[in-house]
């Protein structure tokens, strides 16, 4: 029995080593948490603008247009951020380098779907599709999350397949696209991230 216990305990050790080497397991719930207020915050801010601009139609070369712009774009840089310096603390906390091979496949994996959806975007934006806009990111963004999970932790993938249905719904009910965007990218990231947080981050205090 003894001899049993001790093959199985190997076998979970060899289990944990590889999976070490061919996963990124340092991504930080907290990130994730912080993620979804920024997006709820950018959410708020960017109804306000549509609330003072109620009954107009929003251009391109209209300033509202690009304060909402200038929201998304603020949106994303303290995500990716505060995704990096506690994902860093996270890894060092683990003994792991948060630049390896394993996370060069991770980004790529995950960039390929985001650029391209982040171009089919901008390219909405030119023809004036506006009301694909939030569909578009949210589908793309759940695209590169499923893509990118199989290079790290599992919990990523399913934050990606609920994103995805989310920008389908948004595709189907058009008009509450800032909602559905606050659904998405605020709301899941929030449950995403305090699920990661106490599922694994408080492992490793």
């Amino acid at each position: 029995m003894e001899a049993d216990k001790d093959y199985l305990k190997d076998i979970q050790d060899i289990r944990m080593m590889m999976d070490k080497s061919s996963q990124f397991l340092s991504l930080s719930g907290l990130s994730g948490i912080m993620a979804g207020i920024y997006a709820l915050l950018g959410a708020a801010a960017g109804k306000y603008i549509y609330n003072l601009n109620y009954g107009q139609y929003i251009i391109i070369e209209s300033k509202s247009f690009k304060a909402i712009i200038a929201i998304a774009i603020g949106v994303l840089i303290l995500s990716v951020l505060t995704a990096y310096i506690l994902t860093a603390v996270k890894a060092k906390k683990r003994g792991e380098t948060i630049w390896n091979t394993t996370t060069k496949r991770l980004l790529v994996n995950f960039l390929i779907p985001l650029v391209t959806g982040g171009i089919f975007a901008l390219l909405l934006i030119k023809n004036r599709y506006y009301g694909l806009i939030s569909p578009i990111t949210l589908i793309f963004y759940g695209l590169a999350c499923v893509n990118a999970s199989k290079y790290t932790l599992r919990d990523v993938r399913y934050l990606g397949l609920t994103i995805i249905i989310i920008g389908l719904l948004a595709t189907a009910f058009m008009g509450y696209g800032l909602e559905f965007w606050a659904l998405g990218f605020g709301v899941c990231h929030i449950v995403y991230g305090t699920v990661m947080y106490f599922k694994y981050d408080r492992k490793d205090k």
